[in-house]
C-alpha cells in the first residue's frame, strides 16, 4: 500500500469517529446541508427532507456565473469544514456532530433517518437498485451534453457527445 492509500484511509477512518483535528465545525442544532446554489448532487437530499417534512439548513455557496467559481466554497475548504469529505461537496452536517459526504451515502442517511428506506433488508435493496437506476440515468443525459456545465458547447460539440 502507498503513502496515498494509507493518507486516504486515515482519513476515512478517522470520519467515522470525529476527532478534535475534524472538528473545525460546530454542530448544528439541525441537519445542515451543504453545496453549491444550484440543484446538482444535492437535489434529492433537498427532495428527500422536503418529503420527510424536516427543517434543515440549506447551505449553498454562491457561485459566479461568469466564472463558474464559488468564493464562499474556497473559504469553506480553507476553514477545514468540508475536510470530512475531501473538500468536496456535498456534505451534511448532524446534530449529532457527524459530518457526511458523498451525495448517495447523505441519501441513503436520510432516507433511513426518516423511514423511507423500506422495512426489510430486501425492500431496502430494491430502493437503493431504483436510486442507482437514476443515477445512471442522470450520468447518461450528462455525458450526452443535457447539462447546465454544457451551454457554453457549440451545437456541433453538443452533437457529438450526444453520439
Amino acid at each position: 500500500m502507498n503513502s496515498a492509500t494509507t493518507s486516504l484511509l486515515l482519513l476515512l477512518s478517522a470520519s467515522l469517529t470525529p476527532t478534535a483535528a475534524f472538528a473545525a465545525t460546530p454542530a448544528p442544532s439541525r441537519l445542515e446541508l451543504q453545496y453549491f446554489d444550484l440543484r446538482g448532487a444535492a437535489e434529492t437530499s433537498r427532495i428527500l427532507l422536503a418529503i420527510a417534512q424536516q427543517p434543515y439548513t440549506d447551505t449553498r455557496f454562491a457561485i459566479d456565473p461568469s466564472t463558474f467559481q464559488s468564493q464562499s466554497f474556497l473559504e469553506a475548504k480553507q476553514n477545514g469544514s468540508l475536510k470530512m469529505n475531501l473538500n468536496r461537496a456535498p456534505v451534511l452536517l448532524t446534530p449529532e456532530g457527524q459530518t457526511i459526504g458523498q451525495s448517495k451515502a447523505i441519501e441513503r442517511y436520510i432516507a433511513k433517518k426518516f423511514g423511507m428506506m423500506g422495512k426489510t433488508p430486501e425492500e431496502e435493496a430494491v430502493i437503493d437498485c431504483i436510486a442507482e437506476h437514476c443515477r445512471d440515468v442522470r450520468d447518461a443525459a450528462r455525458a450526452k451534453g443535457f447539462s447546465a456545465f454544457n451551454k457554453q458547447k457549440s451545437e456541433d460539440e453538443k452533437a457529438t457527445a450526444r453520439k
